[in-house]
């Protein structure tokens, strides 16, 4: 393999969300020539954030090749060229959630594989959830892989937890990177850390005033926290703090909840408060909602805020997320790849890049 001047190595980030990969890349020293996704919402947040990027607002199956070359001025064959597909999940997650709605963004990475069939670029990354991988009854990952191999690429994948990798969660995730510029590839090395804690990161120490449920935060800080309804309130109230579960108010006849009547062992993490001494959980789609995991603060009286996630993502306190309603940003946060995990990921394509 040829070495490459690694400052010159550039991404183009496919279905980008609010950029979280991007931003990760960019401080590694990798150009983000631009985003490409179909949320509106994320186009402003991608925009705000993501310095000197382009931003294509389209759904990338009827996105031709060609046009995204002459829209971000790409060359075919390019060594230099990055390509990071971390498509939606939803259908490959072990999170229960209508499989019917998501069937339609489960088999991007077919749409995926037209622009690197046509570019050929030096790097491709993919970035998922663990059932990508896992959930052998589809034959999506091993036909994406047998495409790379045919096409001259060589890869390594696995399933890694971000905790090793410089983010404050057990975010277990599937990685893949590929090129075709060496024979042989692997993935960064985990790098254990036990001080990656949610105290490290979040809480009155780190600039984080306490709040109530319900909380709006009107600045760009946006240490906004979800309302609770007087059952959830008083459900919070006597769970124990830093850990503790929905066990102590189980048998509370006012209290329980009906799904897990008799069934407390399922879905244990539901209504539980986030530990200051460990990770936090992953970080979801719906980690501001008390009653969607263990997304309870750990002794404060509410979810944690879109702040508190966002950080515990490792987005920096000055990236700001846009949107009218809560959803939305803790949509765009959950999705996100942890800057912190890119970042480091970044940094490996650079070492092999100057290695070869």
């Amino acid at each position: 393999m040829q070495q490459l001047k690694t400052h010159a190595l550039k991404a183009v980030d496919f279905f980008c969300g609010a950029g979280g990969m991007s931003l990760g890349l960019s401080r590694a020293g990798i150009t983000i020539l631009g985003g490409v996704d179909r949320d509106v919402d994320c186009r402003a947040t991608y925009e705000r954030n993501i310095s000197g990027a382009r931003f294509i607002k389209h759904d990338v199956s009827t996105l031709s090749a060609p046009e995204l070359g002459r829209r971000l001025s790409l060359r075919r064959d390019d060594p230099f060229l990055v390509f990071v597909g971390c498509s939606p999940c939803q259908f490959w997650s072990k999170i229960r959630t209508d499989k019917s709605k998501s069937r339609r963004t489960a088999f991007l990475l077919r749409q995926f594989q037209k622009f690197i069939r046509y570019f050929r670029p030096g790097f491709v990354i993919v970035e998922n959830v663990p059932g990508l991988q896992t959930r052998k009854q589809h034959s999506i990952l091993a036909e994406f892989r047998g495409f790379l191999e045919r096409h001259g690429y060589a890869w390594d994948d696995g399933i890694i937890n971000a905790s090793h990798y410089g983010v404050p969660q057990k975010r277990m995730r599937y990685l893949l990177i590929a090129t075709h510029l060496s024979p042989k590839v692997s993935l960064p090395a985990p790098e254990p850390n036990p001080s990656l804690t949610v105290q490290a990161f979040i809480g009155e120490a780190n600039g984080f005033p306490r709040i109530a449920a319900g909380h709006r935060d009107p600045t760009e800080f946006q240490h906004t926290a979800m309302a609770l309804s007087p059952a959830n309130l008083r459900r919070m109230q006597l769970t124990a703090k830093s850990g503790g579960s929905r066990a102590v108010w189980k048998d509370d006849r006012s209290l329980q909840i009906p799904a897990y009547k008799g069934r407390d062992d399922m879905f244990s993490d539901v209504y539980g408060r986030m530990s200051w001494d460990r990770p936090a959980p992953t970080i979801t789609t719906r980690f501001n909602s008390f009653s969607n995991g263990r997304f309870g603060h750990p002794d404060e009286d509410r979810a944690v805020s879109i702040r508190e996630g966002a950080t515990l993502q490792t987005f920096p306190k000055d990236f700001v997320f846009h949107g009218i309603v809560l959803s939305s940003l803790a949509r765009q946060i959950g999705n996100a790849v942890p800057p912190e995990l890119a970042r480091r990921i970044g940094q490996h394509l650079l070492s092999i890049a100057a290695n070869g």
